[in-house]
């Protein structure tokens, strides 16, 4: 009995033994995770909610192992700062756009907005991760010391006018209130005054007749801002702008994560992409629809117009190409679109 008693404590021993073990092997592998991000969005907002989504999201795929403190409506640093503040380690990670950069190199203009390229997000998408952008905007990520997560795209941004804005024939003369960059060149080409103003400026220079237009963001988010109480053309769907969100992170604390946080981080970035694109076709649909009823004129372009366009992007995009990492991006987009049929040749 004595025997069995010493051989029952000792496997009982062990199995304890065992168990903490594997408790502390877990432990020891269970490497964590914690990360600052800021984004420039209001929590309240479609596109705020959608990255509370995806924080959601990897923090739960992690079980755990991920955590984040996020800041909303850019409220540690400004807008325009929050790369730089990632880059130097006041935050871990960037969730606003690379078109805030493109004072630091041109290049930052074709992954931020690329201007009459690609009529839909799923095609801007699809650059990215299968025509070869991804490998080409890395480098121009990593050359500033930050690793590029992602994009989220969604979709095409529509004008709000007071005149009829159907064709590039209507563009003449037309001022419009337009963000600073190759957007006021390629619009100067087409016959257009783009005047840059502040965003918040918009409506009253509208009502004030000071501007005929103005490039705000998309149709649904045209209509909260209320531009179409005044201005009753537009057009729908949009060509000209498509902007693209990113989340770029620090690459020293990128590369310090464990390969699997990095690979929930970079697929959960492709589930909110195709989530940002659904949730706004869906939303500018409802608003088109409303404002077809209350009278609002809506100008769908022809393939024709969408050309010339088009044709006048690419004849301003080598202006900005004057950097090897912006010229690699330009010829990059220009093979893919050509691809697609979207440029000419």
């Amino acid at each position: 009995m004595k025997i069995l008693k010493k051989i029952s404590t000792a496997l009982l021993a062990t199995a304890v033994a065992a168990g903490l073990g594997s408790v502390a092997l877990a432990d020891g592998h269970a490497k964590k995770t914690n990360l600052r991000i800021q984004t420039h969005y209001a929590p309240e907002t479609p596109s705020g909610k959608l990255a509370a989504e995806y924080i959601d999201d990897i923090q739960t795929m992690s079980n755990g192992e991920i955590t984040v403190e996020m800041f909303y409506s850019s409220s540690v640093v400004k807008s325009v700062e929050t790369f730089d503040a990632a880059a130097t380690g006041i935050l871990d990670c960037d969730m606003t756009g690379g078109g805030y950069q493109t004072g630091k190199n041109p290049a930052f203009q074709f992954v931020g907005d690329i201007m009459g390229g690609y009529d839909t997000p799923y095609q801007q998408l699809s650059w990215l991760y299968y025509g070869g952008g991804l490998a080409d905007a890395q480098k121009l990520y990593n050359k500033f010391d930050m690793e590029l997560i992602g994009w989220w795209v969604y979709g095409q941004e529509s004008f709000a006018s007071t005149r009829p804005i159907a064709s590039t024939a209507d563009l003449k003369d037309w001022k419009f209130r337009s963000p600073p960059g190759m957007e006021t060149k390629i619009f100067e080409k087409l016959g257009a005054k783009p005047i840059v103003m502040d965003f918040t400026e918009i409506f009253t220079a509208l009502e004030s007749g000071i501007i005929d237009g103005a490039d705000a963001s998309t149709l649904a988010n045209n209509v909260g801002l209320g531009l179409y109480d005044i201005a009753k053309y537009a057009n729908f769907p949009g060509f000209h702008s498509m902007p693209s969100d990113h989340l770029a992170c620090n690459k020293a604390v990128f590369d310090a994560m464990p390969a699997h946080h990095q690979r929930i981080m970079k697929v959960a970035m492709q589930a909110l992409a195709l989530k940002t694109a659904l949730t706004f076709q869906v939303k500018n649909a409802e608003a088109a629809a409303d404002l077809r009823k209350k009278g609002v004129t809506l100008s769908s372009w022809s393939p024709e117009e969408m050309q010339k366009f088009r044709d006048a992007a690419q004849a301003t995009w080598p202006e900005f190409a004057t950097t090897p990492e912006a010229k690699a991006l330009v010829d990059s987009h220009i093979k893919y679109l050509t691809q697609l049929g979207l440029v000419k040749q």
